[in-house]
């Protein structure tokens, strides 16, 4: 069961990131009449992949929480982060994002961490 929470948990924030990264950077790219906080409202509400990025962050958090209820805090930190190495893969991929040799060097090694604490 700790493995489909943690599932859950990679995916659902890994995919909101890349949602909202994908939007905020279009919404970047247009030149913004509306300032500050009111143009933050303005993007969620208009743009309905953010309002899904928002959904899947929330899914993630309330999935996370469900992960520490049965398992130790020592085991579900560190296996979430295979969302880091996830994203960073995918951020190349799917935002097309320049992926350096240092960046996936870390994400390497994060996968290595989560394989010893899976043990």
């Amino acid at each position: 069961m700790k493995w489909a929470i943690l599932s859950v948990v990679v995916v659902s924030a890994v995919l909101g990131d890349l949602l909202q990264s994908r939007e905020m950077k279009k919404a970047g790219a247009g030149t913004a009449i509306v300032p500050g906080l009111a143009r933050v409202f303005n993007l969620i509400l208009t743009r309905w992949r953010l309002v899904l990025s928002i959904v899947c962050m929330a899914v993630s958090f309330f999935a996370f929480l469900a992960l520490v209820r049965t398992e130790p805090l020592s085991f579900a930190v560190p296996a979430s982060a295979a969302s880091f190495a996830l994203e960073t893969v995918l951020a190349k991929f799917v935002l097309g994002e320049r992926l350096a040799a240092r960046r996936l060097a870390g994400a390497i090694l994060v996968c290595g961490g989560i394989v010893l604490v899976a043990r």
